[in-house]
């Protein structure tokens, strides 16, 4: 049972009011809900050093104590913060592909780490990549987790509703003017407007109402590169209408917004960005939760 896609609802909140509201107290942390797959093994394997796997998943709980403490989300206590959702993408070849050519890789709300030191692993330059997270501390716990003391990849903390930090700007039409910042120095987003090739964010859009979510994707659409390929993709939950959806899990109550697999599309391609300019993919997967299928829109929106 997919547990930790239901807590991500109403824990993850980001510092940032979102529509789902939460009944209850954080739930206390649960080792049953640790479960990684032999492919999850041998990556967390070749990242920490640890061979034993008795002695990972001690490491592993070590560090989700530690966050959870920081931020009480559910994607923590089950443990979906390990995950390497990005590379089960539709589109991560191409991903890999940009970087190979020197594009940008922005992690929006990366939590820890974990699908931007997988795109590494794969071949993605570390220099080129960019995480960023509301909580200051996921930077240090994510070199705890991955057991390095230093790397290349930059962590920025900041809000992304902050338009200090995240500004909302028209799509770029044209190469911005003016020497690509030292990316190493940044201190917010806004000196990467139209400047970022690959843009991911994954599990977040669901946390907002759709104001939010309208306002989200016209500051990442601001942030995309004019050069064709460039990309923004994602993971979110969605429902077969667009509407503010309700159900009893679990013994939990949940609402939340969702767009269809439609209104998601034309909120790109037409809204964000000019109707014609971009080509919006997207494959969807169900999960069970309690007996209530929830419907997942692995997507991409890619220059042409």
């Amino acid at each position: 049972m997919h547990l930790h896609l239901l807590l991500s609802l109403p824990l993850m909140s980001r510092d940032i009011e979102p529509l789902v509201k939460p009944i209850i107290p954080p739930f206390p942390l649960d080792d049953s809900l640790y479960c990684l797959n032999p492919e999850e093994i041998a990556f967390f394997r070749r990242q920490t050093g640890i061979q034993d796997e008795v002695a990972l998943k001690t490491h592993i709980i070590d560090v989700q104590k530690e966050a959870y403490k920081v931020a009480p989300y559910g994607c923590i206590r089950g443990f979906d913060f390990l995950r390497t959702n990005m590379s089960k993408l539709h589109n991560y070849d191409h991903v890999l592909k940009r970087g190979s050519e020197g594009a940008i890789l922005l992690d929006v709300g990366s939590c820890l780490g974990t699908d931007v030191r997988k795109a590494v692993e794969d071949g993605f330059p570390a220099h080129n990549i960019i995480t960023s997270d509301i909580k200051v501390a996921f930077s240090e716990l994510g070199y705890k987790l991955f057991k390095s003391s230093s790397e290349s990849i930059l962590f920025i903390p900041g809000d992304i509703f902050d338009p200090a930090f995240l500004s909302i700007s028209r799509p770029a039409s044209s190469v911005p003017e003016g020497a690509m910042p030292d990316i190493q120095t940044l201190r917010s987003l806004n000196d990467l407007h139209g400047r970022v090739g690959v843009i991911y964010a994954s599990k977040l859009f669901h946390l907002f109402d759709e104001e939010k979510q309208l306002e989200l994707a016209r500051a990442l659409g601001g942030l995309l590169s004019c050069e064709s390929g460039s990309t923004i993709c994602g993971i979110h939950v969605i429902a077969s209408e667009k509407s503010v959806v309700r159900h009893t899990v679990l013994g939990i109550d949940i609402s939340y917004f969702c767009h269809s697999q439609e209104t998601w599309t034309s909120l790109w391609d037409g809204v964000v960005f000019e109707k014609g300019r971009v080509k919006v993919e997207t494959t969807t997967s169900t999960v069970d939760v309690g007996g209530i299928p929830f419907c997942l829109l692995h997507w991409s929106v890619t220059r042409l």
